[in-house]
């Protein structure tokens, strides 16, 4: 599976990754995993006595541009494992195990054990933060406490690959400069100056656009949870979600409230929360792992 159309696109996507990298403004090393799955890249920096925190990217992104905003200040706290997702356009490089057997859980498994670590905090953002609950309802002994990010939990109502489709076309089909723009307006809130402002994120993210094969990622599965599912993991895991999130306006953000669930709702914010943002995201995250604030579903920050 080519997880990049040409050696041209991989060249410029892996290019800018560096130059966002160099913008971080904190210094990291890169580490790598390496079992049948593949060669799985891993961005660690921050307090080194600081309790583990792993972080998850979303689809068609990568740990670059992810947290680029939020490492700086989650560093100074704790210590960061930026995962670049197999199949997905960062660093990381698919073997032959990553197939149509292929399971989330026997990855991050592995990864973890890779890294000595045994229990971490996680967060994810989007399709990372399905991630952190998926392994939260799989491995609990393993997560401490647990933070999902512009990421409803799925249930049998709600079909992502249609959502997908519905947000991002017909812009991605054909990422021009103008529909580049476009779409990142499409998907943040009032804030969205902070990609478009910003001409290396903007460079990075058209280059994804045209350069990342999306049927990458197609090995790894978005299940539905059942009902006693998120009753499991309901009381470990916090959502923080933006009220301008054109995929919680298509139906996550009723569920979520319906299910009372420990969401807190950034009502200027989209998709790209954790950038849109930064500083009350970050606060947030800090506050949550330390067990400051439990429920968060009314807190004014």
């Amino acid at each position: 599976m080519k997880v990049y159309k040409s050696n041209k696109a991989k060249a410029n996507i892996l290019r800018t990754y560096d130059q966002l990298m160099d913008r971080w403004e904190i210094g990291y090393e890169d580490i790598w995993i390496e079992n049948d799955y593949g060669r799985t890249h891993v961005i660690t920096c921050g307090n080194k006595s600081g309790e583990p925190l792993v972080l998850f990217h979303g689809v068609g992104d990568d740990s670059a541009l992810m947290w680029i905003y939020n490492a700086k200040t989650l560093g100074q706290h704790y210590r960061l494992y930026a995962i670049d997702t197999i199949g997905g356009p960062g660093k990381s490089v698919p073997g032959k195990a990553y197939n149509k057997s292929f399971d989330d859980v026997e990855w991050i498994d592995s990864i973890l054990n890779g890294l000595g670590l045994d229990k971490v905090h996680m967060a994810g953002t989007s399709h990372g933060g399905y991630l952190v609950m998926y392994y939260l309802l799989k491995r609990p002994e393993r997560v401490m406490k647990a933070i999902g990010m512009a990421s409803a939990i799925s249930d049998d109502n709600r079909n992502p690959m249609y959502t997908m489709m519905k947000i991002f076309l017909p812009e991605a089909l054909l990422p021009t400069k103008g529909n580049v723009l476009k779409l990142i307006k499409k998907l943040s809130g009032e804030r969205h100056q902070v990609f478009t402002e910003n001409p290396v994120i903007m460079e990075h993210y058209g280059s994804l656009l045209k350069g990342f094969n999306n049927m990458a990622m197609g090995y790894h599965k978005v299940l539905s949870f059942t009902k006693e599912e998120i009753d499991k993991i309901d009381k470990n895991i916090y959502l923080l979600l933006g009220s301008r999130d054109p995929f919680e306006k298509l139906g996550g953000e009723a569920a979520v409230k319906n299910r009372r669930l420990n969401a807190m709702f950034f009502e200027e914010a989209g998709h790209g929360i954790n950038h849109e943002e930064a500083s009350e995201v970050n606060g947030m995250i800090i506050k949550i792992l330390k067990g400051e604030v439990e429920d968060i579903r009314n807190y004014n920050t």
